[in-house]
C-alpha cells in the first residue's frame, strides 16, 4: 500500500483488508474526503508503532475529520503537527477520560514521529526507542483459579468473567475488540469449533479447544447483543472493562482481571506450543512477526529433548 508521498509500507493481507474496509462508526462526507489520507498514515505506521490497526484507524481518522472541519490544512504533516495535536485533543475529544486524551496524543505524536516529511524539508528522524513492556501474561494456576472463580459468580456477573476470559485467553482479542464483539458474530461448527470469520475484525481467529463450550454458550445467549456486558452502548464508553473489573475483584491472592494480560497470555500460550510466529502474529492482529519479540522472555528456551525434535522434523 503506497501514496502520494514518499511512503511504501508492504503489509500483509490481514491488516491491509482492515485498513481499506474502515470507516468511522458515524462517517459524513467529511471522510470520504480525508479517508485516502488516513490509509495511508495508518499504512505506512501500522508495522512499526505498538498499537493495534484499529486503534491507529480510529484515532488518525477522528484527528482527520476534525481537522477538516477547522479548516487545517488537508495533509498530514499539518495534522501531525503538536499544536495541531495538542487543539484536538484539547477542543475535538470532548468526553474522553484524561487518561485517554493523554493516550491519544501519544498515539499520535509516535505516529509523527516515524513519518518523514520530504516535502516541506522538516525531516524528522525516527526514534530509536524500545517499544513499551508487554503487559505481563498471567500463570497457568491463576487462569485455573479465575475461571473457577468466575464461574461461582452470580449469573450476569458470570457470564461477564467467563466472557472476558474467553475472549482474551481463550482468542487473543484486544480490550477495545471485546467490548465491541457480539453473540451472532461468533461462528460455531458441528465439531464444537468456535471461529470468528475475517468479516469481523479482518481476520481469522479460532478459539482455543478449552474455551469453546463457554464461548458457544455465551453466543447463544447474547444473540446479537454484545457477550461482554450486554446491552452498553455503541460506541462503548471507554472505560467499559475497566470499570466492571474494579467492581468484581477476586479475593487476595488472586490477581484481578485484566483484558491486556488475558492477551498476552494467549500470546505467550501459543509462543510455548511452538506455533508458528506469522499464524499467531495474523490471528493477533499485528501487522508483522516484530511485536511478538517483546514477549519471548516469557517463553522457556526448548530443552535438548525438544530441540532434537523440533530441528529433525518428520521422516
Amino acid at each position: 500500500m503506497s501514496c502520494h508521498y514518499s511512503w511504501s509500507m508492504a503489509l500483509d493481507a490481514a491488516t491491509s483488508s482492515v485498513i481499506d474496509a474502515y470507516a468511522p462508526r458515524e462517517a459524513s462526507a467529511v471522510w470520504d474526503v480525508v479517508a485516502p489520507l488516513v490509509r495511508a498514515v495508518v499504512a505506512a505506521t501500522a508495522a512499526r508503532v505498538p498499537y493495534s490497526v484499529e486503534d491507529l484507524l480510529h484515532v488518525v481518522a477522528r484527528l482527520a475529520t476534525w481537522a477538516e472541519g477547522r479548516g487545517v490544512v488537508r495533509d498530514p504533516a499539518a495534522w501531525l503537527r503538536d499544536e495541531t495535536i495538542d487543539a484536538f485533543v484539547l477542543t475535538g475529544c470532548t468526553g474522553l477520560t484524561p487518561n485517554t486524551l493523554r493516550t491519544y496524543r501519544s498515539w499520535l505524536r509516535q505516529v509523527r514521529a516515524v513519518l518523514v516529511w520530504e516535502d516541506d524539508g522538516s525531516s524528522e528522524p525516527l526514534r530509536l526507542s524500545a517499544p513499551p513492556a508487554p503487559a505481563a501474561p498471567y500463570e497457568v494456576d491463576e487462569l485455573a483459579q479465575l475461571r473457577s472463580w468466575a464461574e461461582q459468580l452470580r449469573p450476569r456477573p458470570q457470564s461477564n468473567a467467563l466472557a472476558l476470559l474467553a475472549l482474551g485467553d481463550g482468542m487473543g482479542l484486544a480490550p477495545g475488540e471485546v467490548s465491541r464483539l457480539r453473540g451472532s458474530h461468533l461462528r460455531c461448527t458441528r465439531s464444537g469449533t468456535c471461529v470468528l470469520d475475517a468479516a469481523v475484525f479482518g481476520r481469522l481467529v479460532v478459539a482455543r479447544a478449552e474455551w469453546e463450550d463457554t464461548l458457544t454458550g455465551l453466543a447463544r445467549q447474547a444473540g446479537d447483543d454484545f457477550l461482554f456486558r450486554p446491552g452498553h452502548r455503541d460506541p462503548p464508553p471507554d472505560n467499559l472493562i475497566a470499570s466492571w473489573t474494579w467492581q468484581h475483584r477476586p479475593e487476595a491472592p488472586l490477581p484481578g482481571l485484566n483484558a491486556r494480560r488475558l492477551r498476552a497470555s494467549w500470546i505467550v500460550s501459543l509462543l510455548r506450543r511452538r506455533i508458528d510466529a506469522g499464524v499467531i502474529a495474523t490471528a493477533a492482529g499485528l501487522a508483522s512477526t516484530a511485536p511478538l519479540a517483546r514477549y519471548q522472555h516469557f517463553v522457556p528456551p526448548p530443552n535438548m529433548q525438544e530441540t532434537v525434535r523440533l530441528l529433525r522434523g518428520h521422516r
